[in-house]
């Protein structure tokens, strides 16, 4: 890990610190990650259910698995 870290914090032109620090900063609460998925169902003229919250997850859910668990 701390291998492929140093190699991302190289190709950004940053430090292994400054990179965490920028995931950390930039990484959402689960509060954080619900308002953010309310908002965007409402620019859709969606309401956002628990239905539509659980959909969400699972289709999340089916990408990450597409992709190696990333």
């Amino acid at each position: 890990m701390r291998d492929r870290l140093r190699v991302l914090a190289a190709g950004r032109g940053t430090t292994v610190t400054e990179l965490l620090e920028e995931l950390a900063f930039r990484e959402l609460t689960q509060a954080g990650r619900g308002e953010r998925a309310a908002e965007a169902a409402r620019e859709l003229g969606i309401e956002y259910s628990e239905r539509v919250r659980q959909a969400g997850q699972e289709a999340w859910a089916k990408i990450r698995a597409h992709h190696g668990g990333a």
